[in-house]
């Protein structure tokens, strides 16, 4: 650092650079990052897949859930359902633009989260909003074993171009939240066995094949619907900590158990994270 007329400077490569020039950033950029919680394990759970189908499928996840407190602490997250579908069809209707659909589609996923927690209220769970999952949440995942927050990512007002509907939902949120933190996996749980190789609901859908694993690449190149959203495939390619992704299947009693075990039990889905 050096000081002339009292005035202090600091020398830096990116000083007056914009950090979009790739050339002054690989060096820093290169290097492996820290993981911020290691140990944390991310599920997020679906909301039309899961919340939206009520106590017959709710309770049974909440059991598991808490049955698994003792072996992993956890970041539970919630995704919106039709309600949020039914507030993207009156905001089009009223002209809203897609920065303002997002918070709205948000809303439901935190109510959803706010109710998952409420059951989960017995075991010291409780519910924390976005900002205080970015700020303080190692402090309260070492007063309980687990909290819930809503899986969307905090865009909101951000205006994403050639989009009328938020293209970031759910699992794209829940997967940039557990890739910064450096967490040790993610696992999305749906109301399917994984991904097929193409639309079950489509006209070749008697062909459809489950698949065991693939990858974001692979899935890129997929025609067909997917039980995740499309913005999840395009992320997962910039992946720096989380190497691999499940779908599992909520309504099967002890997936996510095994899923956070490590165990195959839906479909692997490979990022371009470079790990071992």
């Amino acid at each position: 650092m050096a000081q002339t007329n009292t005035i202090k400077h600091v020398a830096s490569a990116l000083a007056r650079q914009t950090l979009q020039d790739s050339t002054l950033t690989r060096p820093v950029a290169d290097k492996t990052p820290i993981r911020i919680l290691p140990w944390l394990q991310v599920v997020k759970i679906g909301g039309r897949a899961i919340m939206d189908r009520g106590p017959e499928a709710i309770l049974p996840v909440v059991d598991e859930l808490r049955k698994l407190l003792p072996e992993h602490r956890m970041l539970i997250l919630t995704g919106a359902g039709i309600r949020a579908r039914h507030l993207y069809s009156v905001g089009l209707d009223l002209g809203l633009p897609v920065g303002s659909l997002a918070p709205l589609a948000a809303s439901e996923a935190g109510q959803n989260g706010h109710m998952l927690a409420a059951l989960l209220a017995p075991d010291g769970v409780s519910y924390i909003e976005p900002p205080t999952i970015a700020s303080q949440l190692a402090i309260h995942l070492s007063a309980a074993r687990a909290v819930v927050g809503s899986a969307f990512a905090p865009y909101h007002h951000h205006e994403f171009p050639h989009s009328r509907l938020p293209m970031h939902r759910a699992d794209t949120g829940a997967f940039l939240l557990a890739d910064a933190l450096g967490a040790a996996g993610l696992t999305i749980v749906e109301d399917v066995d994984g991904i097929c190789s193409t639309d079950p609901n489509g006209p070749d859908g008697d062909k459809a094949q489950w698949l065991g694993e693939t990858s974001h690449a692979e899935l890129a190149r997929h025609t067909g619907s997917l039980p995740v959203d499309r913005a999840l495939i395009d992320v997962m390619a910039n992946a720096r900590h989380i190497g691999r992704v499940q779908v599992v299947n909520g309504l099967v009693p002890g997936r996510i158990t095994a899923a956070l075990r490590g165990e195959h039990v839906g479909t692997l889905i490979r990022t371009g994270a470079c790990v071992d």
